[in-house]
């Protein structure tokens, strides 16, 4: 930015924040629309509302990034689950439906409350600033829906000395996740690379060139065909740490991970017609799992003081393991 743009006879017709979306692939549709409340897009110089339609012919200009206010985290007394720590690092088993920070345009408001960033600023004394006011702490990231052990840096040199293995590949980072369908490898690696999808902002396609490179590999562990359909348990680990890497993979072979309705997953499972049952078979008919069926379950990494291996392993959370036991208990 600033941007020029003329419109055609093609846009006629069109919304001035939907042809800004088209021509800015890269800022989401509400960015767009608060560049345009913020006064910084002229249509022939003239300032226009969003749902300005084009008649095709305007010079259109885009004069700045949006100011967003300074937003930083905020301390707040949330329960911590501390798998280990010393005056360097933190290991932690973060819960599922917890955002790891506030997105760059949160406010004051509901979508700065009840991060791990908040709750790590209550528990410890001091955290690395390399990642600037809103990321305090923060060497990598968790997917808010994914549960398990992340590795928190307490101070500058701890989070630089990380952040080197993480972008080295030196950091282990194995999951395991529940798929829909009966995976047909029982190991293999996707190497494909990982983009924003242009149209839906909050995915991420392997299906757009100029990605960044992402590279998974898994294991099958266990594949069972159960009244709710056919599923496989799969364990993966990664080279790289791209967004949604693993969701979007999986979901690119057409084996999204249970309860991930962002990436095709069904929203609950419904368990096949067939014979009459009894009233508690009936109300067993559906299944639900209200977040996505992923976990961080082992993390190793060298100490960023001593050098010395550290390993760290999570169990699935117990509300996993009861939807897989329900599964299992329907296995046929």
């Amino acid at each position: 930015m600033p941007h020029q743009y003329r419109s055609t006879h093609e846009d006629a017709g069109r919304r001035l924040d939907q042809f800004l979306v088209t021509h800015l692939p890269e800022v989401s549709r509400v960015r767009v629309q608060q560049l345009i409340e913020q006064q910084k897009v002229l249509v022939n110089g003239q300032q226009a509302k969003p749902s300005f339609r084009l008649r095709g012919g305007e010079q259109i200009q885009v004069l700045g990034p949006v100011e967003l206010p300074k937003l930083r985290a905020i301390a707040e007394e949330i329960p911590l689950d501390i798998v280990y720590e010393d005056d360097d690092i933190a290991v932690i088993h973060k819960p599922a439906g917890m955002m790891v920070h506030a997105g760059a345009g949160a406010t004051e408001s509901v979508r700065n409350r009840g991060t791990l960033v908040n709750a790590l600023l209550h528990h410890f004394s001091t955290l690395s600033r390399l990642g600037g006011e809103l990321r305090p702490g923060i060497v990598h990231r968790l997917d808010k829906e994914t549960s398990g052990l992340m590795v928190v840096a307490k101070n500058d040199v701890a989070h630089r000395r990380l952040a080197e293995q993480f972008a080295d590949r030196k950091v282990k980072k194995q999951y395991i996740a529940l798929v829909h369908g009966w995976i047909r490898e029982d190991g293999g690696t996707v190497n494909t690379a990982i983009r924003r999808d242009q149209i839906r902002r909050a995915r991420m396609t392997t299906r757009r060139s100029g990605g960044r490179a992402a590279i998974t590999h898994y294991r099958a562990r266990e594949r069972f065909t159960t009244r709710y359909g056919k599923f496989s348990l799969l364990e993966l680990n990664i080279d790289t740490g791209r967004t949604h890497q693993i969701r979007v993979h999986l979901a690119s072979l057409g084996h999204p991970v249970v309860g991930d309705t962002l990436y095709g997953a069904p929203r609950q499972l419904a368990a096949e017609s067939g014979r009459r049952r009894t009233p508690s078979e009936a109300a067993d008919r559906i299944a639900t799992l209200p977040r996505n069926f992923l976990h961080a379950a082992a993390l190793e990494f060298l100490h960023p003081r001593s050098g010395a291996q550290q390993a760290f392993s999570r169990p699935l959370p117990e509300e996993l393991e009861s939807f897989l036991s329900v599964l299992r208990k329907s296995a046929r």
